[in-house]
């Protein structure tokens, strides 16, 4: 009895030794890794060239295959592994080559205005009287026949409702807050938009513009990438410039208009692609799971898409170049990914849960999802989607980053980013909480999204909090649970 007693107790001193030993190489790597993010960080410089000198990435555009070769040049250049395209098919491109939007009479003013993505350009310059037509009903619009042929129509009411404030901050104490997309106010009409534009594409108007709902000059603009091929022109307005307009359209004095809009489709590639990329994992039993980060690559046309996403995709990207250049090597497989296609839908997403989790084997091996997106500004820490046990882990790896600006985990989900396709399959996948201030008021898919609005420091703490995250799953004994709780 006596000596298996001892036998007992030498095994569980050893194993404490060897747990104490793992829990110290795992403190010494994050350390490392938080040395490699704020020492040698090659952050703003990515973002720096994703935003300012790529600039706006429209997915299907050419200027998002620009950035995804440009990300798998960094890729090959920092040594990971197999970086590739994978196609999925999108749909037709689109670019926009030149908008100019004046009013000539009374006065000259340049107006702040931007063309919806997708939308067909103008027959050249287009130059006259602007027509009116926010307050008519169908019937009204109908009778008005041969003045909207050839017309520049402004196509709905005055804009007096804005986008005046951002969506609660998650993530700062225990309070609950709601989360995802907030509810913002639209562009109004008498004749319901899809009666408007059937009845303006039948009338044969040259051109339609309406108001934006944000306020000083923010011009928020997105488009539907089914808009048809013969479908009039289409152009969003600084809201206070458009209420200039109607007002003296009411008024009737005379008021001209002079529009030009030129953009291109592109029908030869009909695919888009997804960026994939890897460090692989050098556990025998456990280098087929797959520990995958990501985020969006792609954005709206207006601006550069700095924070709505290449601060989430320098993240991403600047954290697989932490941990390659640290020769890490993880047991599990740590996989990066840059979508396209979110603001379509997360069509890039989808596509990926969908070429590579279609049998149980498939899905079993996905450890887990970290994705970057919406937000700006440092991250705080993750939204759990109800998954109330891997919330424990995650806390007790979010606590080394705390004196970096991570601040807590919330049991709360959000919706409407890539993580989603994920978790509808059943796979934990989860996205980061960052800073709203100034997001949904100003920035998110509009002509304000441009890079002031991050800092350096923001970039490589992010950077580091996902390199962080995504090591401590690539080496924990831990399977992630994915059952939830809501």
């Amino acid at each position: 009895m006596h000596r298996r007693m001892v036998i007992v107790l030498v095994s569980l001193s050893l194993m404490g030794v060897m747990a104490s030993g793992q829990q110290r190489d795992a403190g010494d790597t994050v350390a490392r890794i938080r040395a490699e993010g704020l020492q040698r960080s090659r952050a703003l410089v990515l973002y720096r060239t994703l935003t300012d000198e790529i600039g706006a990435r429209l997915t299907g555009s050419p200027a998002h295959m620009q950035a995804a070769r440009w990300a798998i040049d960094r890729f090959m250049e920092w040594g990971l592994a197999n970086p590739h395209l994978e196609p999925y098919e999108f749909g037709r491109g689109w670019q926009l080559e030149r908008l100019s939007v004046e009013m000539i009479e009374p006065r000259y003013m340049p107006l702040i205005a931007y063309a919806d993505a997708w939308s067909p350009a103008t027959a050249g310059v287009v130059s006259g009287r602007a027509v009116y037509i926010g307050d008519k009903t169908a019937a009204q619009i109908q009778a008005m026949g041969g003045q909207l042929r050839g017309a520049i129509v402004l196509t709905h009411l005055p804009q007096t409702n804005f986008v005046t404030r951002d969506r609660p901050q998650p993530g700062l104490d225990d309070r609950a807050v709601a989360t995802g997309n907030p509810a913002l106010p639209q562009a109004q009409s008498t004749t319901p938009n899809n009666e408007l534009t059937t009845l303006l594409r039948q009338a044969g108007a040259a051109v339609a513009l309406r108001p934006s709902a944000y306020r000083d000059g923010t011009v928020g603009v997105t488009g539907n990438r089914d808009t048809r091929p013969d479908a009039v022109p289409s152009i969003v307005v600084a809201g206070e410039q458009y209420n200039v307009l109607v007002r003296q359209a009411i008024q009737g004095r005379p008021m001209s208009l002079r529009v030009e809009l030129r953009t291109r489709f592109f029908e030869q590639d009909r695919n888009s692609y997804n960026v994939i990329t890897e460090i692989p994992g050098q556990d025998p039993a456990l280098r087929d799971q797959v520990v995958l980060i990501g985020a969006h690559l792609d954005s709206w046309h207006t601006a550069s898409g700095a924070t709505d996403n290449a601060d989430g995709a320098v993240a991403v990207m600047e954290a697989m170049r932490i941990m390659r250049a640290l020769g890490l090597a993880p047991r599990r497989t740590i996989r990066a990914a840059l979508w396209s296609g979110e603001e379509q839908g997360l069509l890039g997403a989808r596509a990926y849960v969908a070429q590579h989790f279609t049998t149980p084997a498939a899905r079993d091996q996905l450890a887990l999802y970290l994705n970057d997106d919406p937000g700006s500004g440092k991250t705080l820490g993750f939204y759990m989607e109800g998954n109330r046990a891997a919330k424990t882990i995650f806390d007790r790896w979010l606590a080394p980053l705390q004196d970096l600006g991570a601040t807590r985990n919330i049991v709360e989900g959000i919706g409407s980013t890539d993580h989603v396709p994920f978790n509808e399959a059943g796979l934990p996948g989860f996205n980061v909480i960052k800073d709203f201030t100034a997001y949904d008021e100003r920035t998110r898919h509009t002509n304000a999204d441009f890079p002031e609005r991050m800092s350096e420091d923001a970039l490589k703490q992010s950077a580091i909090f996902m390199a962080t995250f995504a090591w401590q799953a690539a080496m924990t004994d831990e399977k992630i649970p994915r059952k939830t709780e809501r």
